[in-house]
């Protein structure tokens, strides 16, 4: 299949945040990227995607009742402008990008920051993507998606005591398997309101049969 030539970008807006891009193809097409990558770095000009923005887990919980438990917690998300039911999540800063595998570098960092978890060798990470996009349009945002299988002791240590910034979170809820089913059968968490995109792939990540195969 062949592919649109890109045959130039303009730098619309530029911070230290977000930045946009006018991508101008050779048939007289425009399109906008909103990134937060500067112009040279941008995925629409690179032949190999390299790696993403940002780190999401699916973080699974074997809790003291014999129950395996999805962990999520309700954080604020300013562009929203409300409490939404969240993963843990985080961007690749550049202290991850000196690591040999800077995603999963990238995850144990933001454990320890927003659920107070510290894992050890009993614990499993798993990489189930490297590299899948955020969002189908404006933006070329990129996350790497980890599977962490935590022992049975993870869920004592929970605390969010740890946010940084302007992080703002209201608690977990750890679910089980028919309290995900629940959720994505109503499509809204407990107090009515939508959750992202990859917080319903974590769901389907929990009650999957790789989540299964993988226990």
């Amino acid at each position: 299949m062949k592919k649109p030539k890109l045959k130039k970008t303009e730098k619309l807006f530029e911070n230290t945040y977000v930045n946009v891009y006018d991508l101008i193809y050779e048939d007289g097409c425009h399109y906008y990227d909103a990134s937060r990558r500067k112009q040279d770095d941008l995925l629409a000009v690179k032949e190999q995607a390299g790696l993403p923005d940002a780190v999401s887990a699916f973080v699974i919980l074997s809790c003291d009742d014999g129950k395996e438990r999805l962990l999520l917690f309700h954080e604020y998300r300013y562009p929203a402008g409300r409490f939404v039911l969240s993963i843990p999540s985080g961007l690749i800063d550049e202290e991850d990008r000196k690591d040999a595998d800077p995603a999963v570098h990238a995850i144990l960092r933001e454990l320890r920051e927003e659920t107070g978890l510290v894992l050890d060798e009993k614990d499993d990470v798993k990489v189930i993507s490297p590299f899948v996009f955020c969002t189908p349009g404006l933006s070329d945002e990129s996350t790497a998606l980890i599977a962490v299988h935590a022992g049975p002791d993870g869920s004592h240590h929970l605390s969010q005591s740890g946010a940084e910034g302007t992080e703002i979170f209201d608690g977990f809820e750890l679910v089980t398997a028919e309290e995900a089913r629940e959720i994505l059968k109503r499509g809204t968490d407990s107090f009515g309101e939508p959750y992202p995109l990859v917080t319903w792939a974590a769901m389907m990540y929990f009650l999957s049969e790789s989540a299964v195969q993988h226990r």
